[in-house]
């Protein structure tokens, strides 16, 4: 289920004085079963670029393509793409708004047409892959704690069974425990169901952990598309640009110009603590 960008545009304030391009000449293939991190500093035109992937946003110019067919043709149905492709919003509240934690997950396979069996079996299972325990069904949604509440508006979009989880920011205001458990979460299903998943964050060390591909904005513009290691090492590129690379690739290069001969490209702690000890073991 590939879903193209190809030359994407969108100009806010098109053709008057407050006229912003907000994405310029964006050319991106997603594809099955990526797990791709899309990092940029505020203003860099990430949630722009992830509002365009389900249609939210129209483009001002330029094609979007989902399996071959152009989204903006006139016999394309934008709510089959947005079923297809499950857009998990920063802030949580923004989609829960029903009595239960249980029926705000019914929400979106209801409006799909299935039986209320399915309908339900597709809510709890859902409710289920995020690690939501049976307890916290039948609460108000608003009672719940940030994390459970990101879990909630995830499974509210997983019940929708998308091909493609697009997920803006999932772990902001979260304590270390709650985004390990979040991103913990979306690791499990990516490797268990082969979902596709961007995951849009300000986090080094949470996009090297999880990720196989790293695609850095700037200025609307895609800087780099490619996998953790090559985009890490344009460590000092993505200074300019108000990004950074994770902690242990500083350490490593550190390490290297005080004389221990150890390779650069690693970007997780466990990597680093491997590369550490080959080189005094």
């Amino acid at each position: 289920m590939s879903l193209i960008l190809n030359h994407v545009y969108h100009i806010y304030g098109e053709d008057t004085t407050l006229q912003t391009a907000a994405l310029q000449d964006i050319c991106l293939t997603i594809n099955d079963g990526d797990f791709i991190g899309l990092i940029g500093h505020t203003g860099s035109g990430k949630s722009t670029l992830v509002q365009h992937l389900n249609g939210l946003l129209k483009a001002s110019k330029g094609d979007i393509l989902f399996n071959g067919q152009d989204i903006y043709d006139k016999d394309f149905s934008l709510k089959d793409l947005r079923s297809r492709v499950g857009l998990v919003f920063q802030y949580p509240e923004h989609q829960l708004f029903e009595t239960t934690v249980f029926e705000d997950v019914c929400f979106g396979p209801k409006n799909l047409g299935l039986s209320q069996k399915e309908v339900e079996l597709r809510a709890y299972e859902a409710l289920k892959q995020v690690g939501l325990e049976d307890d916290f069904f039948y609460q108000s949604p608003f009672e719940l704690s940030g994390g459970q509440k990101r879990r909630v508006a995830i499974a509210g979009v997983l019940a929708m069974k998308p091909d493609i989880l697009v997920l803006d920011e999932p772990t902001a205001g979260l304590d270390p425990k709650g985004r390990d458990e979040i991103l913990g979460q979306v690791k499990k299903l990516h490797d268990e169901s082969n979902i596709t998943v961007v995951l849009v964050s300000h986090s080094m060390e949470d996009v090297a952990n999880y990720v196989n591909r790293i695609v850095v904005m700037n200025r609307g513009r895609i800087l780099y598309d490619d996998v953790p290691k090559a985009v890490f090492s344009h460590y000092k590129e993505l200074e300019e640009v108000g990004l950074a690379a994770p902690q242990v690739t500083y350490i490593m290069h550190k390490l290297l110009e005080e004389g221990f001969p150890v390779r650069t490209d690693a970007t997780t702690i466990k990597e680093a603590a491997d590369e550490i000890l080959r080189v005094i073991g």
